[in-house]
């Protein structure tokens, strides 16, 4: 069984490839949710995800090639991969749900909460140890989504409800990985995910309905998948170059390029809750990022933010 690759040692060339590696990840997520979000008017939820998932194949099967073949795709926990798929797929379904139905910075910001809902759920579900610095930033940012969504003051609506789902599947699905990650190769749990989704969002898109979709709209569509694929490469590859405790942070710039995006193409302006709630849930992970990182070298999930 195909082993998960070890990060190799960093130096100067390697950190800085693996900084624009994953620079170029979060222009393709933003220019991916951006569509999404342009999409999500005219055609079903579904039919969104089925091009995401179905063209995606065409660049995992490049990097199945890449990974050596076919028998890294061996496993013998397809029931684990089942489990996985579920959780991401959920995610998924929310995650394009809230982009549709709420301002697009709103919802980034609420499904980056997801790494924080994963610590807290590594307790029960990984029996990992939680110390007193991890769950006050956990809190924090809680207190950070609460400050966005303001359940109190007469918006809270169906998207917010998504977006915290989201962030929550998200945290099943990062734990599931970790999971996995001990004995499959990461081409295979992305194979068997993608997989998944081609096959359930398939079967439910011959229910609710094919919307043709025109020529442009096809194209975007198709670079929904083509983006959410590179994306995950780069990622992946960012990862592997450089130290986590380097590359993790900028993640979180993916918050500025979609408001920057959703001003410019949607004409959305983050008000002052999401300005507040944001640099909350930041600085929360961050804080968190820094006590694991000093605490247990670079064990961290790899699978952060809005990788949908």
């Amino acid at each position: 069984m195909a082993k998960q690759a070890t990060q190799a040692t960093s130096t100067p060339d390697t950190t800085a490839a693996g900084v624009a590696y994953v620079l170029a990840s979060i222009l393709c997520f933003s220019a991916m949710d951006v569509m999404i979000k342009h999409l999500g008017g005219d055609y079903p939820v579904v039919q969104i995800i089925f091009f995401r998932c179905f063209v995606a194949m065409f660049p995992i099967f490049f990097l199945i090639h890449r990974a050596g073949g076919f028998k890294v795709l061996k496993t013998d926990r397809l029931h684990t991969h089942l489990l996985r798929a579920t959780f991401g797929m959920s995610a998924m379904f929310c995650v394009f749900n809230a982009f549709v139905k709420l301002p697009l910075a709103d919802a980034v910001t609420i499904i980056f909460s997801a790494p924080l809902a994963m610590t807290a759920l590594s307790v029960p579900f990984l029996g990992e140890k939680v110390g007193l610095h991890r769950w006050s930033a956990v809190f924090l940012g809680f207190i950070g989504v609460i400050v966005i969504v303001n359940p109190g003051g007469g918006v809270f609506e169906i998207g917010a409800l998504y977006a915290v789902g989201a962030a929550l599947f998200m945290a099943m699905a990062m734990i599931t990985v970790r999971r996995l990650s001990r004995t499959e190769h990461s081409v295979s749990i992305t194979f068997y995910f993608t997989s998944a989704g081609v096959v359930v969002s398939g079967i439910a898109l011959f229910f609710s309905g094919w919307v043709m979709p025109s020529w442009q709209d096809l194209l975007m569509l198709s670079s929904v998948g083509i983006l959410g694929g590179i994306a995950q490469y780069f990622k992946t590859q960012g990862f592997r170059m450089a130290e986590i405790a380097v590359v993790a942070p900028l993640e979180y710039t993916q918050m500025v390029w979609i408001a920057a995006l959703a001003f410019f193409i949607f004409g959305e302006v983050p008000d002052v809750r999401l300005w507040i709630g944001g640099a909350i849930i930041i600085s929360s992970g961050l804080y968190m990022l820094h006590r694991e990182t000093r605490k247990a070298g670079t064990r961290l999930p790899r699978l952060r933010g809005t990788n949908s």
